[in-house]
């Protein structure tokens, strides 16, 4: 569980790192200038957090499978070899992938307004600003996303349905509490991340450009501070660890 957090933690971090910065320099400067290979560059590495997210989602999900499950076989399945190898399967995927989706939108002719009203370039203000025919493309973005958006949904869909499963056939609350407490933390950090992927890129909120603001904002910045705290929160060792570290730095008074 560590190490998928770990790289869970490397995604969020280049999100942040990709938009925050210019997010600030916008709400502190207003409008700024940015060059088309900036906008692009800043496009693909959100776009390779974000599925390198969904993907590891879906392996967390796996792992959770697994533990639940089929406890006896867990340590069997899930070695440190096979947990590399799911890793640097979802880095390589997501970084092959996006470098096709934005190539193919780099290639595009680019000749009429060049103004983006949001904080950051995303895909459908891009295709907005392109003089060419976008379906091509839109498709394109449409087939490359079942390997990194909806396979990796119906992964953690399925994983969920096998666990809840398993969980209704314990007898004792005690047993259940504590075999749906150990993915508890993961259910919450998928509702939020798809919950608010599925509002911004599905519900029609294009007529409400404050709202679509507020959405993004959330789900470039938000997601990214809001998951240590969800797996933090449900941790002992992580808490265990935050209270000798307090105790360290303001150690208690002795009368």
């Amino acid at each position: 569980m560590y190490f998928f957090l770990t790289h869970l933690s490397l995604a969020d971090i280049l999100l942040s790192t990709n938009i925050a910065p210019q997010m600030l320099s916008t709400v502190l400067r207003g409008a700024i200038t940015i060059s088309f290979t900036s906008c692009i560059s800043q496009f693909y590495f959100f776009a390779v957090s974000e599925c390198s997210e969904c993907l590891l989602l879906s392996v967390m999900a796996y792992d959770r499978f697994s533990a639940i499950c089929n406890p006896l076989h867990y340590n069997s399945v899930m070695n440190s070899a096979f947990c590399v190898k799911l890793a640097t399967m979802s880095w390589l995927l997501s970084f092959l992938i996006i470098l096709i989706d934005t190539t193919t939108i780099a290639l595009l002719q680019f000749c009429g307004p060049n103004v983006i009203n949001h904080f950051f370039c995303d895909y459908p203000l891009i295709l907005e600003l392109s003089c060419s025919d976008v379906f091509v493309v839109q498709l394109e973005v449409i087939f490359l996303s079942l390997p990194v958006l909806f396979v990796p949904f119906a992964i953690i869909l399925v994983s969920y349905i096998c666990i809840l499963q398993v969980i209704l056939k314990i007898s004792s609350i005690t047993g259940k509490h504590k075999a749906f407490s150990t993915c508890s933390s993961h259910l919450t950090s998928v509702s939020v991340f798809y919950i608010t992927l599925f509002c911004i890129y599905v519900l029609p909120t294009g007529q409400l450009l404050s709202t679509s603001k507020l959405l993004s904002l959330f789900y470039t910045v938000g997601t990214p501070l809001i998951n240590p705290i969800i797996y933090s929160l449900r941790n002992k060792d992580i808490k265990e660890s935050f209270r000798k570290l307090m105790n360290r730095t303001w150690p208690p008074c002795k009368t």
